[in-house]
């Protein structure tokens, strides 16, 4: 088995890890005084943490020349789609009990559910285009299209920061996460704009 197949079938297993244990935790009854809460945060969490893990493969990739770890980008990129939908569901079951009509209301209710749920649409609609087929079927659009995870890692950072009761210091490291991610991508950007006008 060449090493690229274990190295994507380690990530796979350390990525589906947390799946297991808080599945684990809910059959077990080890969710404390607020299961449906606790399920609902750490898929959120978990979705984040995917999300900047996928985005920070480029940077890797540049500057520590961990080439190895191009080929996984898009797996830790559907994992950060696979919480979030876990995190929508988990809310959806166990908070409002299927209640749609309850939902919507929540949607305009409260501005934290109006930035997370683009955020959501957004990685739905990355992941389905994410395969070799779409791209090249969109051709220049999909890069176009893929740059819009940067809107979602925006969304998700706004949708944590209007959650936030009593300490911000999450917020603050995710926020700090995103735009060292970000900052990093301008910089590379008038980087090579500048090889170009030489």
């Amino acid at each position: 088995m060449k090493a690229v197949t274990w190295r994507r079938l380690f990530i796979f297993m350390v990525a589906l890890a947390p799946f297991g244990w808080i599945f684990y935790r809910t059959i077990s009854q080890q969710l404390g005084a607020d299961p449906a809460k606790t399920i609902v945060l750490f898929t959120g969490e978990w979705a984040i943490y995917f999300l900047f893990a996928s985005l920070a493969v480029t940077p890797l990739v540049r500057s520590a020349k961990w080439r190895w770890l191009m080929p996984h980008r898009r797996m830790l990129g559907l994992f950060a789609l696979f919480y979030a939908l876990c995190h929508v569901a988990s809310y959806l079951v166990f908070i409002l009990g299927l209640d749609f009509s309850r939902f919507f209301a929540e949607l305009v209710k409260r501005p934290y559910i109006t930035a997370g749920a683009p955020a959501v649409l957004i990685l739905i609609a990355l992941g389905a285009t994410s395969t070799k087929a779409m791209m090249r079927r969109l051709g220049k659009r999909w890069q176009s299209l893929h740059r819009l995870v940067y809107v979602a890692l925006g969304l998700a950072w706004v949708h944590v920061l209007w959650q936030v009761r009593s300490s911000y210091f999450e917020a603050v490291i995710y926020g700090i996460l995103a735009a060292l991610l970000l900052g990093y991508r301008l910089y590379w950007r008038q980087k090579m704009a500048r090889k170009k006008a030489l």
